[in-house]
């Protein structure tokens, strides 16, 4: 199984590309902004795809074909303003789902935020990109891929537990980017997973049992 990873160079997407590079079951294509992110990466024997989220649907779809899931992991980051976050964060995500279907690619796992499914839980200070999170997961969910939405809490760059807690509602809570790619690993077969979305947060339960406690 390839699997098409958008957002490779960000903290998640090294994490998951290096986790699908280690695996017996899985190859990994990395989609990158820069050339000299690429070159890093292919030093590492990583098959890689040069595209921007800017890009047309088109253009995301020709890197993509021939992979067999898609995972969307990509972010504006912090130090952008709302147009960026517009830009990415809502478009590009929504630009990927239309690539997988040109592509068509039917398994997509989509990683949000914490509580993007209640506007009354938003981060103020932050809303655009909550906003963002909340319309893109809606197209996801009303596409005919076979979708899985991940909403983990704060992000830690601490070693990962490789134990969450998972649940449709969770009020808050961290996570680490670590733990946050091996649960997006252990879902792309998952079956439970499939047609679900929701929070994940740092907690007692092995990733592999906890997605399968997912109602």
């Amino acid at each position: 199984m390839k699997i098409f990873v958008v957002g490779a160079n960000g903290k998640i997407g090294k994490h998951l590309v290096q986790l699908l590079s280690d695996s017996n079951k899985y190859t990994v294509k990395a989609m990158v902004r820069k050339e000299e992110q690429a070159r890093v990466l292919q030093a590492l024997g990583v098959e890689t795809a040069i595209a921007n989220l800017e890009d047309s649907v088109d253009e995301i779809a020709n890197r993509a074909i021939g992979c067999d899931a898609i995972v969307f992991t990509a972010g504006s980051g912090g130090h952008t303003g709302a147009d960026k976050t517009l830009l990415v964060d809502l478009d590009g995500a929504v630009k990927t789902i239309e690539a997988a279907e040109k592509a068509k690619i039917k398994r997509f796992i989509m990683v949000s935020a914490l509580q993007a499914h209640r506007r009354e839980n938003w981060n103020q200070a932050i809303k655009p990109y909550y906003a963002a999170k909340y319309y893109a997961d809606k197209m996801l969910e009303q596409s005919n891929l076979t979708y899985t939405i991940i909403r983990p809490g704060g992000l830690l760059d601490t070693a990962g537990s490789g134990t969450i807690s998972v649940a449709e509602n969770i009020s808050n809570g961290t996570i680490s980017r670590e733990d946050v790619a091996k649960t997006i690993l252990a879902s792309l077969e998952e079956g439970n997973t499939f047609y679900k979305a929701f929070d994940l947060v740092s907690g007692e339960i092995p990733i592999v049992e906890a997605l399968k406690l997912i109602n």
